[in-house]
């Protein structure tokens, strides 16, 4: 599974509005309104890469908006929650 961390700056004024359309997209697990220099982040959680790069580059570029992302590459997860568990369908 291939795990990112998108950080977005987006117009002040449509926050709400753009964290509703991130939240609908599939591949998108969580989207968390943020304090500090991003007002948007949200985690992506995808089987492979080709697919984070759809989400990025096509997805995310057709909300209005959006006026900057950052995307982060999660490498290993330090958690007690077994996050591959959580997303598998019973197998």
């Amino acid at each position: 599974m291939v795990t990112a961390i998108i950080l977005l700056s987006v117009d002040k004024k449509h926050i709400n509005q753009v964290a509703e359309e991130l939240a609908a997209i599939d591949g998108l697990t969580e989207v968390y309104s943020v304090s500090g220099s991003y007002d948007i982040a949200a985690i992506a959680r995808v089987q492979y890469n080709d697919q984070l790069s759809e989400l990025v580059t096509q997805h995310l570029a057709q909300i209005d908006f959006i006026l900057k992302t950052e995307t982060m590459l999660a490498f290993q997860a330090y958690s007690k929650h077994d996050l591959e568990g959580m997303f598998s369908v019973g197998v």
